[in-house]
């Protein structure tokens, strides 16, 4: 990593200039040309530290991107949260021991598969139900076979023939009963004393709190499925922002490089007990995956009305440079050191009244190490 600054003639080059006009002294205007476009290159190149992309990483930079919010808009910090309409809680519906887990932390589901079976009595208990329910069914439908037979060959009387109706229909009620007992408790796990949990919906497991061969109680957590396609942010505003704030209000929800536009949800009409701020919540698309859920973002609600906007850079991208508020702003080939004005802070950004146009990249996490290089190449240089 080096920071540099290019003069017009290099020693090397001025030394040959001499050495080849030994016999004249030179003019007085050359000697003031030649200072006159040192200090243009000092001046040019003055704040230029050259890395490479490799470099960049190797020192820890992160790159952020400045945030620029429209005119009247509010913005403030706020976390990713997942969708409550796609985030699920799997829990045993019966107690016994964990003997299977088909499905790990991360990994994808679908809606109706097993993720773990469960060995109990009570399964026993239940499959037994199921088989007996089913056994009793084919028993009373042999017999409505039968007495049918029976009654067109006028043999049997009718009253027989209605007796075995009734009880080949309270043999399917009864078989339907178990299947059911058997499916709000996971569904069938194979042998008969097991049962096995499914999933309530697709998406991917991001909490797995089961253990092969544990005991697990009754209605006891044992996964967290999450469908991330979509996520939530959720922002706290006071209630005289809040009430400027309407279901559908563009919000734009930024944290580094990456930026994502939604729209307001819900604003909650009941204020916090603890902080007295109302909840706004925007779902936002997340088929890319780019969003993770407790995540720190920065959020800015568009309001109605005018107002210039304001651009908005992260606290950790300030440096204080010979005494000014300094931004390093991505280039070509490094890093160039900008002054900036800056106004009020908000939340975990700052306000720059001034130097910034709204496009840039600039350096955020660990930019102090880009300010220890400058100072040195500046001292380097005689500055």
């Amino acid at each position: 990593m080096k920071s540099y600054l290019r003069a017009a003639l290099p020693l090397s080059f001025a030394a040959l200039l001499l050495a080849g006009c030994s016999s004249r002294e030179p003019a007085p205007e050359t000697t003031e040309n030649a200072a006159t476009a040192e200090e243009a290159g000092h001046a040019e190149d003055e704040g230029v530290i050259d890395l490479s992309p490799e470099q960049i990483r190797k020192a820890g930079i992160e790159l952020v991107r400045v945030v620029r919010s429209g005119g009247g808009a509010l913005t403030l910090p706020a976390t990713i949260e997942g969708d409550p309409q796609g985030m699920q809680v799997v829990s045993a519906a019966i107690g016994g021991r964990v003997v299977s887990l088909t499905r790990h932390l991360g990994q994808s589901v679908g809606q109706g598969q097993t993720l773990a079976i469960i060995e109990s009595r009570e399964a026993a208990s239940l499959n037994a139900e199921i088989e007996a329910a089913r056994a009793r069914l084919t028993l009373a439908e042999s017999n409505l076979r039968r007495e049918q037979s029976l009654f067109d060959q006028r043999v049997s009387p009718e009253q027989d023939l209605i007796a075995a109706r009734t009880a080949a229909t309270e043999a399917r009620i009864a078989q339907r009963l178990a299947q059911q007992q058997v499916a709000a408790a996971g569904g069938r796990g194979g042998a008969l004393n097991r049962i096995g949990v499914t999933a309530p919906l697709s998406g991917q497991v991001v909490s797995r709190s089961a253990t092969l061969g544990q005991t697990v109680a009754a209605d006891a957590e044992l996964f967290r499925i999450a469908n991330l396609s979509r996520v939530a942010v959720t922002v706290a505003l006071s209630p005289a922002d809040a009430g400027r704030v309407r279901p559908g209000s563009e919000i734009e929800i930024v944290s580094g490089d990456r930026k994502s536009v939604a729209r307001v949800d819900f604003v909650s009409p009941i204020l916090d007990e603890a902080t007295r701020l109302a909840t706004v919540i925007a779902i936002i698309d997340n088929r890319s995956g780019q969003w993770r859920v407790g995540e720190p973002v920065t959020a800015s609600i568009r309001l109605p009305g005018g107002g210039a906007g304001s651009v908005l850079v992260p606290q950790n991208a300030i440096q204080t440079v010979e005494g000014r508020p300094t931004v390093f702003v991505r280039t070509d080939h490094g890093f160039k050191a900008t002054p900036v004005t800056l106004g009020s802070p908000s939340g975990g950004n700052v306000v720059v009244t001034s130097g910034l146009k709204g496009d840039e990249r600039l350096a955020g996490l660990n930019s102090f190490t880009l300010k220890a290089e400058l100072g040195k190449g500046e001292a380097e240089h005689g500055h």
